[in-house]
C-alpha cells in the first residue's frame, strides 16, 4: 500500500528527486504506524501531508551595481499549518528550485511539530546567489524579493527565518521592506532579527549548540559523553562554528571542518575565534584560516577521511554518502548527528545504522535553530527579551525533550536506539493529531 501511494506522489510531483526521497524516508519509517492504525490510509492522509497546502512561485528582478537588470526565482512553500503558523527559513543558493523547497517544507513540518512548540512547517528561498555581491545588491534583490513575498506573511499567517545565505544582514534588509510597505514594526514576522531589533540572543547559535546537545543525549544512552572525543564538522558557516564551540565547552576536541575548497585538520582543536573572523566576519576561506593559524589545508578531498567518535554534517543535503559512512565506521565513529537538513543519503544511513553507530537525523538533531526562532516568536508577542542564558537554558531543555521523545517512540514501535523512526513517526503523530482534530484539511 505505501508503495502505491509513494508512486502516486512521484507522478504529482515529476523530477523532485529531494522531495522524493525526503517523502520516502518517512514513509519507510512509518510502516508500524499503519499496521498499528489501517484507517488512516483510508483516510488519504499521506496523500494530504505531501501535498503543500500553497506553492508560490515568483518572479526577482533587480539591477546590480553596474545597473545591469537580473532575474531570479523566488519561493515559498507553505507546507502545513495543522499546529501553528508556517515556520520555515529563506534560502539564497544557485541550486534552489521548487523540489528542494518542497523537500525542505515537508521535514520542516515534522521538525517544527518535534520541538513542541505551536508552529506549522514551510520553507522559501531563491536561486539568488549572495557570494560575491556588493551589500547594495545584496539589498536590492532582498526588497525586490519582499516586494512580493510581503503579501503572504504576517505573524499569524508565516514567520520565515534564514537558512543558507541568508543571515542577519539580509533578514535585516527583509524586514526593512515589509516595515516600508506594510506601515506596521511587526517584529513578529521574520526571525533571525538582529537582537537590538527584535532579535533572540542565543539565535544565531541555536542549530549548533542544539546538534550537539541531541549528540550528547544519544552518546548517555550508551553510557559516554562528549568529554574527550574527536568532533570532525562538515561546514564552516554559522551551524559548523557554533557546533564545534559547543562542542568545545563540553570537553570535546573540534579537529577538523570544511569548505568548497577543502578541510582543515588542526588535532590541538580548530581556533575558534580565528575561524569566526575569517568566515563570519569576512566571509573568507578556509585556506585562509589554514595560513593564518598553521593548521593543515586539504584542497578537496572529504572531511569525513579525519578519523573522530563523532560526526557531524552541517553543510547541505546529500554531503555524506556510503562510502563517507563507511570510512567514518572504519574509523571509529561512535556517533553522527545531521546538522544540515538530509545531509546524509539514504545509503550512508544504512551503513552507520547496520554498523550500530548513532545516528540523528536532522529533524530531530537540527531543531535548536527553528525551537529558538518560536522562542523569538515569543519574545516579540510580549514585547519582551530574554537573557541569553534563559534562552539558552530553554533550548537546551527543548532539545532534550525533542530526544527524549524520538528515543521513546521509537522504543513504543519495537525500534530501540532506531532516531530515524523515532523522529519520522513522532512528528508525523503530532502533525496526524493536530489535522484530525480539526476535519478535513
Amino acid at each position: 500500500m505505501i508503495e502505491k501511494i509513494y508512486d502516486r506522489i512521484l507522478h504529482r510531483n515529476p523530477g523532485e528527486k529531494e522531495f522524493h526521497q525526503a517523502v520516502w524516508e518517512v514513509l519507510e519509517s512509518l510502516e508500524p504506524v499503519f499496521v498499528r492504525r489501517p484507517e488512516l490510509l483510508d483516510e488519504s492522509l499521506i496523500e494530504r501531508l505531501c501535498e503543500p497546502e500553497r506553492q508560490i512561485i515568483f518572479r526577482v528582478p533587480w539591477s546590480d551595481d553596474s545597473g545591469k537588470i537580473h532575474v531570479n526565482r523566488g519561493f515559498r512553500v507553505e507546507f502545513n499549518s495543522a499546529l501553528g503558523p508556517y515556520k520555515g527559513g529563506l534560502r539564497f543558493h544557485p541550486s534552489v528550485n521548487l523540489g528542494i523547497i518542497k523537500f525542505l517544507g515537508f521535514e520542516q513540518t515534522f521538525k517544527n511539530a518535534l520541538t513542541g512548540m505551536p508552529i506549522g512547517g514551510g520553507k522559501g528561498g531563491s536561486d539568488f546567489d549572495p557570494k560575491g555581491r556588493s551589500d547594495a545588491e545584496v539589498m536590492r534583490f532582498c526588497q525586490s524579493f519582499m516586494t512580493e513575498l510581503y503579501r503572504h506573511l504576517g505573524e499569524y499567517t508565516d514567520i520565515p527565518a534564514g537558512d543558507i545565505g541568508v543571515g542577519e544582514r539580509e533578514i535585516g534588509y527583509l524586514f526593512g521592506q515589509y516595515r516600508r510597505i506594510t506601515n506596521r514594526w511587526e517584529a513578529g514576522v521574520l526571525t533571525g532579527k538582529g537582537v537590538l531589533w527584535g532579535g533572540s540572543q542565543a539565535r544565531a547559535e541555536a542549530t549548533g549548540y542544539g546538534l550537539v546537545v541531541f549528540t550528547g543525549e544519544m552518546l548517555r544512552t550508551r553510557g559516554e559523553d562528549l568529554e574527550g572525543k574527536r568532533v570532525v564538522v562538515s561546514g564552516s558557516g554559522n551551524v559548523a562554528i557554533h557546533a564545534m564551540e559547543k562542542a568545545r565547552q563540553l570537553g570535546a576536541v573540534p579537529i577538523a571542518c570544511s569548505d568548497s575548497g577543502g578541510y582543515v585538520v588542526d588535532e590541538k582543536g580548530i581556533d575558534l575565534e580565528l575561524l569566526k573572523e575569517v568566515k563570519l566576519a569576512e566571509r573568507g576561506r578556509l585556506s585562509e584560516y589554514a595560513e593564518r593559524s598553521g593548521a593543515r589545508f586539504v584542497s578537496g578531498g572529504r572531511v569525513w577521511e579525519v578519523p573522530c567518535e563523532v560526526a557531524l554534517p552541517s553543510a547541505t543535503q546529500n554531503e555524506l554518502d556510503h562510502g563517507d559512512a563507511a570510512t567514518l565506521v572504519r574509523n571509529g565513529v561512535l556517533a553522527v548527528g545531521e546538522g544540515a537538513n538530509m545531509p546524509t543519503t539514504p545509503e550512508g544511513v544504512r551503513v552507520l545504522r547496520e554498523a550500530g553507530v548513532l545516528f540523528g537525523p536532522g529533524k530531530a538533531a537540527n531543531a535548536g535553530g527553528v525551537a529558538t526562532s518560536a522562542l523569538e516568536m515569543q519574545q516579540n508577542a510580549s514585547r519582551d527579551s530574554w537573557s541569553f542564558e534563559h534562552t539558552e537554558a530553554r533550548l537546551t531543555e527543548i532539545m532534550k525533550h525533542i530526544h527524549d521523545l524520538c528515543h521513546t517512540t521509537a522504543e513504543r514501535y519495537g525500534r530501540p536506539g532506531d532516531y530515524v523512526a523515532g523522529a519520522n513517526i513522532a512528528g508525523f503523530e503530532l502533525v496526524e493529531e493536530g489535522m484530525a482534530a480539526q476535519g478535513l484539511i
